[in-house]
């Protein structure tokens, strides 16, 4: 069995130690400069906790920019030679895609993934991905079409990424801060808990008008 132990931080960012890796919650309402200084201050208790090479650090939470995420790596890696992954990605798309385009995605090619997509997996297809699995958080999952997920969205989901605004995301259930599809962002501030109900309807997003729809 896997243990947790939780460790509360005093306003902005919350610790979990997990067997597997170390995850850094950061509030949406964090202003930046209080989010450094808290994680200067808690470098040394970080430290403590942090007992193996190959575990990650995962910071989740506030949709962070270029520059922020750089400085924040900087500032625990001065510390602890650590893998660091960010929720908020430094790259999010097909590379060299830029051109907006919609086409019918009812019948479209499909690329199958048996399995769940760990922290640090990042998987790209010009046409439509099915993950028969969970997409963990830290993992990426962009697609030019549609992404189809047997299980939880917890990581980071880009369809449409050549900019066809009529793909839509499908998972059991969309437990992510942010969610895009074509050039349009979601994020989900009140991420909402695991449904254990294993008869559930899927979560499926799609695009109305300028705005990113889950029903």
């Amino acid at each position: 069995m896997e243990e947790t132990n939780n460790i509360n931080e005093k306003n902005n960012i919350k610790i979990n130690l997990k067997k597997d890796e170390i995850i850094i919650k950061i509030t949406q309402e964090a202003k930046y400069e209080d989010i450094l200084e808290e994680i200067k201050n808690k470098i040394p208790r970080l430290k403590k906790l942090y007992k193996e090479e190959t575990t990650p650090i995962y910071i989740m939470g506030k949709n962070l920019d270029n520059s922020q995420m750089e400085e924040i790596e900087k500032i625990i890696k001065e510390e602890i030679n650590v893998k660091i992954d960010f929720d908020s990605p430094k790259e999010l798309g097909l590379s060299g895609i830029k051109t907006t385009f919609e086409e019918d995605l009812t019948v479209s090619e499909v690329k199958f993934y048996k399995g769940s997509l760990r922290c640090g997996t990042r998987m790209e297809y010009e046409k439509s991905i099915v993950i028969i699995g969970d997409v963990n958080a830290g993992a990426e999952i962009i697609a030019g079409g549609n992404i189809v997920i047997t299980g939880y969205l917890r990581g980071l989901a880009h369809a449409g990424a050549k900019g066809n605004k009529k793909a839509i995301i499908c998972a059991r259930g969309i437990e992510t801060p942010q969610i895009r599809i074509a050039n349009i962002v979601k994020e989900l501030i009140n991420i909402p808990e695991i449904n254990s109900n294993k008869y559930a309807k899927q979560d499926y997003a799609y695009v109305d008008g300028d705005r990113i729809v889950i029903e």
